[in-house]
């Protein structure tokens, strides 16, 4: 995985059953090829204020947003890199920023305010962040992604994520990947990014299978679950 770094591009969401997914999989095949990591495993602690204030703006769906991220590859242990990321999205495109760092590194800036010896500006961009929010772990989210690239343009990546799993205890990458579904249906979130308009080929098939695009977020996602869950229990105890 890329150390860190700045990026820039459009993405977009979709949400495809099982049998969508397995046509659109037959279309790509010729046009785009598996990254080099095949199947991985994403694990991500989001940081919010204590009372929710960026995952319940970002639901409102506003022309700009942003969230930060602790962000591994598999389970990691202590000594192992990590990336911290700020993501943000204005008038439909994103900019994230992220460094790497080990994850004991992380969770002592993070939870104990101890800088990292190695400065950057994106590193400074985080700590403005965490001052102006006070920003604490609030969710554990992890999926199974897999991520094609363009034969012939490398800037157009395709990913497919599934089994979004998340909780609300234990809020660290180093304790595992166990967490509940999101969805008892098998779904895949297709996001597609690209630096500029979509090859003829996949607007086509997006078009002939009857895709859109979808606002889908996984932590607002979660968010929104909990919060029906919840007023569903008042109203069915009260």
């Amino acid at each position: 995985m890329a150390e860190g770094g700045v990026f820039k591009r459009v993405e977009k969401k979709y949400i495809l059953d099982s049998e969508k997914y397995n046509e659109f999989l037959k279309i790509i095949i010729p046009y785009m090829e598996v990254d080099q990591y095949g199947l991985s495993k994403i694990c991500n602690i989001y940081f919010d204020t204590e009372t929710d204030e960026l995952v319940r703006r970002s639901n409102e769906k506003p022309p700009y947003k942003e969230k930060l991220r602790l962000r591994s590859y598999g389970v990691p242990q202590a000594g192992d890199r990590v990336y911290l990321e700020i993501k943000k999205k204005y008038a439909g495109i994103v900019y994230k920023r992220r460094i790497s760092m080990t994850l004991s590194e992380a969770e002592d800036y993070l939870l104990g305010g101890v800088y990292p010896a190695k400065d950057s500006q994106i590193l400074r961009e985080i700590d403005y962040f965490l001052k102006f929010y006070k920003p604490v772990p609030k969710l554990y989210l992890a999926y199974d992604r897999t991520a094609w690239y363009g034969k012939n343009d490398k800037e157009l990546r395709i990913t497919f994520d599934s089994n979004i799993r998340s909780r609300r205890e234990n809020l660290s990458l180093g304790c595992g990947d166990e967490a509940g579904l999101l969805y008892e249906k098998e779904y895949y979130l297709l996001e597609i990014k690209a630096s500029g308009a979509y090859p003829l080929w996949l607007a086509k098939s997006l078009t002939d299978l009857s895709i859109y695009p979808a606002s889908f977020s996984k932590y607002g996602a979660v968010y929104k679950k909990e919060l029906k869950e919840n007023i569903r229990d008042v109203y069915q105890y009260s």
